[in-house]
């Protein structure tokens, strides 16, 4: 099931200074009430500023992933992604990003901790970056199926920028590739 939230602004997507991109963005929660805070945070992704819409997928249960690897004695996760077409610069999104998480009581005590949400900016458009607080796309996205279905229900020509589509890095991680 796919959601369209069309809220915030409705600008001239054709300003060359500004041009619409589309932002992939992980959604998770494994704290507390997951299904309300999904969908709050998808209706404040929607408010964002230059924002026109946001498509996301019905939101999917996982496995916590620790640094130590799968831990199903954790509490579970529920996942989604959202497509996002943003006039934002990369990195004011990420902003935006990291505010929301923050108004939805994040708190980064340690590496890959239970959270109650967490909002992860997986690419914005083709573009790539090595900087440490802007890793684009983001490094780990090929190896997590929790974020590749549901990227693949909204958008089932989807592509990592310079990883590859994202139907077959799927199947490569369900064994079915060669």
């Amino acid at each position: 099931m796919n959601r369209r939230l069309a809220q915030g602004y409705q600008g001239d997507s054709r300003d060359p200074e500004h041009p619409e991109t589309t932002a992939v963005v992980a959604l998770g929660a494994n704290l507390g009430d997951r299904a309300a805070t999904i969908d709050e945070a998808l209706r404040d992704l929607g408010r964002m500023p230059l924002t026109t819409e946001v498509r996301a997928a019905a939101p999917i249960e996982s496995v916590a992933v620790t640094v130590d690897g799968p831990d199903a004695d954790a509490p579970g996760y529920l996942n989604t992604v959202a497509l996002v077409t943003t006039r934002l610069a990369p990195s004011v999104l990420l902003g935006y990003l990291h505010a929301i998480e923050a108004r939805h009581g994040r708190e980064r005590r340690e590496r890959w901790g239970d959270r109650t949400l967490d909002l992860d900016l997986i690419a914005y458009g083709e573009v790539r970056s090595s900087d440490p607080g802007l890793l684009l796309p983001h490094p780990r996205a090929a190896e997590r199926d929790f974020v590749l279905g549901p990227w693949l229900v909204v958008d089932p020509d989807a592509v990592l920028p310079g990883v590859g589509r994202v139907d077959a890095l799927l199947e490569n991680l369900s064994g079915g590739g060669s």
